[in-house]
């Protein structure tokens, strides 16, 4: 199994090209701020062919560079409909701070071609992987997760790709447009806590970690509790 992850832009979002192994399809989740340039160079280098476009979220962070990958490979970009209004309108959705950094960028953001929508409990089969997607409001309205079974020779079930949901000691802001408190734990609750320990976390910052690790020393995981549901 091939994962190539690497920070884009300014705010250092990972994104992730994702594949069975080099000359296969591909699928290119969260190509942030001048993600471009990086996926060109994942896809030449290890002769992959694009197929899908998979958002975690609307953040303009996450999708900077959607259209222009969607469009440089002809594919389909997939994202939860309640945060499909910010791939039009990105403004809506980030901090006042954000916004001044875009301020005198001569950007024009749009929807792609070709635009297809997610919900809880899709089962999605592309380029030969099959991704469960999770919704996961709380840093936005449409935020999911995306798990997949790992290919490969480790002792990894699954490889969960969290967005803005989780982090390696931390979770996304529920502080911006979109955002809630209250579902983000929720969703922790749900969502986060019932997943085999054993799962690796690649997130849309910093370094990746494991459920288990996570739970045993995230402080927003410790005092939650799985409901009875």
């Amino acid at each position: 199994m091939l994962i190539a992850g690497f920070p884009a832009g300014s705010w250092g979002t990972n994104c992730y090209v994702v594949a069975t192994g080099q000359g296969a399809e591909c699928i290119v989740i969260d190509p942030g701020q001048d993600a471009t340039a990086g996926v060109e160079q994942v896809v030449r280098e290890n002769k992959l062919k694009p197929v899908a476009v998979l958002l975690t979220h609307g953040h303009i962070d996450h999708m900077f560079s959607v259209l222009p990958v969607c469009g440089a490979y002809d594919v389909t970009a997939w994202i939860h409909p309640d945060d499909r209004h910010l791939l039009a309108d990105p403004m809506a959705g980030i901090s006042k701070e954000s916004a001044a950094m875009l301020l005198g960028g001569n950007h024009e953001f749009a929807e792609p071609d070709d635009v297809a929508e997610l919900k809880d409990g899709l089962s999605l089969e592309l380029a030969g992987l099959n991704f469960t997607v999770d919704h996961t409001p709380g840093h936005t309205r449409g935020s999911v997760t995306f798990t997949t079974p790992y290919l490969g020779p480790e002792d990894v079930p699954a490889v969960l790709f969290s967005g803005d949901v989780l982090f390696a000691g931390s979770i996304g802001r529920t502080d911006l447009p979109g955002g809630d408190h209250p579902a983000m734990l929720h969703t922790l609750a749900t969502k986060i806590l019932p997943m085999s320990d054993e799962i690796v976390v690649l997130p849309g910052h910093g370094g990746q970690t494991t459920i288990g690790r996570e739970k045993a020393t995230n402080p927003y995981l410790q005092d939650l509790e799985i409901p009875n549901l």
